[in-house]
């Protein structure tokens, strides 16, 4: 048997804040935009940009989340697989979307963030005394 893989990482911001909603049989659905930049010297040594647009959707559980806790610019990590599907628009048009199915999703900004940078509660401060064992005799004598 033959394997396949379709994967798909990606970090970057969110272009708009997510939409969630909810199918008639109440599975939640968000959908949003992120944006991945790229950039290079070019040949004259300028400095070169370009951004790339994702359309990304997340189904259940994982979709309230980023529904709760994402908004316009916050920066993620994610794993998903591409999908491409058709419809037809209100005037009969086939369109075809390409989407990102989001099924493994890491906030890079957010509180977390914030209290490892110094600014939470779980930040002791410089002067605290240090907590757990010190050095002991037999560590200074290791040679790493």
């Amino acid at each position: 048997m033959s394997r396949s893989v379709n994967k798909v990482i990606l970090i970057g911001n969110l272009g708009k804040d997510p939409e969630v909603r909810y199918t008639g049989s109440g599975v939640a659905v968000a959908t949003f935009t992120l944006a991945t930049n790229e950039s290079w010297r070019d040949a004259e040594g300028n400095t070169q940009e370009r951004t790339e647009w994702h359309n990304l959707v997340a189904w259940r559980k994982l979709a309230e989340v980023i529904g709760e806790y994402l908004k316009k610019g916050s920066k993620i990590y994610v794993e998903g697989r591409l999908q491409y599907r058709t419809y037809d628009d209100k005037n009969g048009v086939k369109r075809y979307v390409t989407e990102i199915v989001i099924d493994q999703m890491v906030m890079l900004d957010g509180r977390n963030r914030d209290a490892a940078a110094g600014g939470g509660a779980s930040d002791p401060g410089p002067s605290s005394p240090p907590t757990g064992p010190g050095p002991s005799a037999k560590d200074d004598d290791l040679p790493f």
